[in-house]
Order: C-alpha cells, then sequence, then structure tokens
C-alpha cells in the first residue's frame, strides 16, 4: 500500500509543472501559453504571468526555446492610432511586482523563426533567465488563439 501511494504521488509530480506556478528564487511563473499558428507563420507570441514574491527586484533579461531560433521579449502600445512593438533589453519586476504578459497590450514574448507549426495541445519550452533569480524552465501549452497570417508577418502592419 505504501509503495502504491509513492508511486502514485511521484507520478503526479511529474505532471505538476503542467499546471502549477513555478517559482524559482521569489520569482512566480504562472499562467503560461503560446499562441497557435497556421503554416507558412514565421514567429509566434507567448505569454505569462511572471509575480515578484521576493523582498529585492529582479528582471528578465532573456528567454530560449528549442521551437524557435530566436526569442524576443516585446512590449507594445498604442502611439495615436498605431500599435508600435518594440523588442526590450529586460523586464525589471520590483519586489512585489506582477506583471501579465496579454495579446495586444504590455509585454510579450516573440518566438522568432519557428522550426514549425504550432499547434493547439502542443507544449512548447521555454526557459526564462532572470537577473537575480537565475534561469528557469517552463512549458506553455497552445491554445487556439485568433491566428491569421498576418500575425506571423510581425511588424508588416504594424511600426516598430
Amino acid at each position: 500500500m505504501k509503495s502504491r501511494l509513492l508511486t502514485l504521488a511521484f507520478a503526479a509530480s511529474l505532471f505538476a509543472p503542467l499546471s502549477y506556478a513555478q517559482t524559482a528564487q521569489g520569482i512566480v511563473v504562472d499562467q503560461g501559453y503560446a499562441r497557435a499558428t497556421v503554416p507558412g507563420q514565421t514567429s509566434g507570441g507567448a505569454y505569462l504571468t511572471l509575480e515578484n514574491k521576493g523582498k529585492h527586484a529582479d528582471a528578465l533579461l532573456s528567454a530560449q526555446s528549442s521551437t524557435a531560433q530566436s526569442v524576443e521579449l516585446h512590449t507594445m502600445k498604442m502611439e495615436g492610432d498605431v500599435m508600435r512593438m518594440r523588442e526590450v533589453n529586460r523586464i525589471d519586476l520590483a519586489a512585489g511586482e506582477k506583471v501579465s504578459m496579454a495579446p495586444s497590450k504590455g509585454y510579450h514574448i516573440m518566438l522568432m523563426g519557428l522550426k514549425a507549426p504550432l499547434k493547439a495541445g502542443d507544449k512548447v519550452p521555454l526557459t526564462l533567465q532572470f537577473e537575480k533569480a537565475g534561469k528557469q524552465e517552463t512549458l506553455l501549452e497552445v491554445r487556439d488563439g485568433k491566428a491569421t497570417a498576418d500575425n506571423g508577418k510581425h511588424g508588416e502592419h504594424h511600426k516598430h
């Protein structure tokens, strides 16, 4: 009986990173997902929530994924009637601050040079590099979105 419980506990721990927030050195990464893409789309967006539960400021410096040739941190905002997207060098996280990435506002992560289309239900590995907390691995679920062929042509309809 005891070995059965241990086996069940071990099996459950294998799936924990897919469904629960992950914490490294006070940084909680939660609600991560990437948008599904269409054939021929060369880039995709990823979104997550970062919360600094530590007592000191930290910053997300970069990200990497085996699903893309490169990964960039971006911000977007409306300037007049034009949506402008820009790559940023870092996303600062003050102590106690939460940053929620979402489509069409604030920060997001761009997966550039996708090696294959992102299909709903797939998992995208993502390594986040924080200034103080170091590296943190996470898995993003690919969700259906409003992905269109234009989304993959990042910047053609938006100004950087």
